[in-house]
């Protein structure tokens, strides 16, 4: 089989002088592989190689989409996604402009996960389980690595042609400790963008999980109740990711009266320090890129500028329906689906306050770190931290059982009244949005104080 650079000259042909307002393709061929334990059991491991591509037509504001992994018949393709177009179409097409790209873009590469054998990430992965399953007290443990090198060729009727590649990489070390009839578990979740080397090392992390899980064993549980809360760069980044992020995908939002309503340009959101970015500009992190999957340059996007809602995050079409400008968040997770907004790297802009004045004036408060799960609910959310501290008299104390924070995000934007100067980027896990997971991202912030919080305990 021809490679995708002989194929895509093919599939520029053949979306040529189409009876559609717009048509564009995409090209990837690429590889992946996994390894997962649970406990000192191997449940998986291998590695897949995949070929495929797709082609998206736009008829009087209809979509049609068509998926292969064949190359036969291509112009056949081309010709049933603008049929489906045709079919839906009842209305007038809108896309925001954006210049054709001919372009190849480079990648920057650390060391490159592809280049490494399976058989030696399932040893590196093994030092790390063997250390959590050695552990005292600890009952099973759960790892999972993935990795995946991806090239992709975009292109359109409006002649862009757009080369990149990328080679992601994602850990999550977990270990669960029991103790007459108490469980408890802690992990980590990390990841890297064209580098393997942001899983290797881990060795002293992976014993102070183990650590802190059996640790909590005795840990006591909060009082239930409102407290000042000082959250930690990752679960700061977390919450702004799931509780507001997703609040500023613009298909939400313009397809949600309430929501619209609700995300009205210029309302106020919180004091002036407060500033939230997206964007896919920000080198070497799992959520950036030079072109998202619609061929727009990425952008740096303010969504809350000195407290106010500046901004949203766009695909061609929201951007045209909403009189915006796009900002280069169409993303899809493969070719077997079309690009949908999501979001980036998504963080807390730094502002001047010290950890040690942040938490220096708090008689007694909490202090929430990393992540374990949540739920959100247009504005509502629910979030468990991974680790959590009483703070007392402007010290951190006791460590506590997980808590869980509860409240409305808007709230909770207004009541923070502090932002750290030590702005650090998560790259754990994945987003998943419309059946797309897990999408690479990035989420991050300095830590930041909330001066009103609902924390679930006793």
């Amino acid at each position: 089989m021809a490679g995708i650079e002989a194929i895509s000259h093919q599939l520029a042909e053949a979306i040529k002088g189409q009876d559609a307002d717009y048509v564009e393709a995409r090209l990837t061929e690429g590889e992946s592989s996994s390894i997962t334990y649970r406990g000192r059991k191997l449940e998986s491991i291998g590695r897949n190689t995949a070929t495929g591509g797709n082609v998206r037509a736009l008829v009087k504001g209809g979509w049609g989409f068509v998926c292969f992994n064949d190359f036969d018949n291509l112009p056949e393709k081309v010709s049933l996604a603008v049929n489906q177009a045709r079919f839906v179409g009842k209305e007038t097409s809108q896309l925001a402009p954006i210049e054709p790209a001919v372009e190849i873009v480079p990648s920057t590469i650390g060391e490159d996960p592809k280049a490494v054998p399976l058989a030696e990430k399932k040893q590196l992965l093994d030092e790390y389980n063997d250390i959590i399953c050695g552990y005292p007290k600890i009952q099973t443990s759960m790892v999972s690595y993935s990795d995946s090198h991806r090239k992709t060729i975009f292109l359109n009727s409006a002649g862009s042609r757009i080369e990149q590649e990328r080679r992601d990489t994602a850990l999550r070390l977990a270990a669960i400790a029991a103790s007459n009839g108490e469980v408890q578990q802690a992990g980590i979740s990390l990841g890297g963008l064209n580098d393997f080397g942001a899983v290797r090392g881990l060795h002293s992390q992976a014993e102070q999980l183990a650590k802190r899980a059996v640790d909590l064993l005795s840990a006591p549980q909060v009082k239930g109740g409102e407290y000042t809360v000082v959250l930690d760069p990752i679960l700061a980044g977390v919450f702004t990711h799931e509780a507001f992020g997703h609040l500023s995908e613009a298909d939400f939002v313009y397809e949600n009266d309430s929501l619209r309503e609700i995300m009205t340009l210029g309302k106020t959101f919180g004091e002036a320090h407060l500033n939230i970015v997206d964007t896919a500009t920000l080198p070497g992190l799992r959520g950036s890129y030079k072109y998202d999957d619609e061929g727009v340059p990425a952008t740096k996007n303010y969504l809350i500028r000195e407290g106010k809602l500046v901004g949203r995050l766009h695909s061609r079409e929201t951007a045209a329906k909403m009189n915006e400008k796009p900002t280069g968040n169409a993303r899809a997770i493969n070719y077997r689906h079309p690009p949908i907004v999501r979001m980036t790297n998504t963080y807390i802009e730094p502002s001047t306050t010290s950890f040690g004045d942040m938490i220096g004036d708090i008689k007694e408060g909490v202090y929430a770190k990393n992540w374990y799960g949540g739920v959100t609910s247009m504005e509502m959310f629910t979030f468990s931290a991974g680790e959590a501290y009483m703070i007392r008299n402007g010290k951190i104390a006791e460590l506590l059982r997980p808590v869980v924070l509860t409240g409305n995000v808007f709230n909770t934007l207004v009541h923070i009244d502090a932002i750290g100067n030590d702005l650090d980027m998560n790259q754990g896990g994945g987003c998943g949005k419309g059946g797309q997971s897990p999408l690479p991202c990035s989420n991050g912030s300095p830590h930041i104080r909330i001066s009103t919080c609902l924390i679930g305990g006793r």
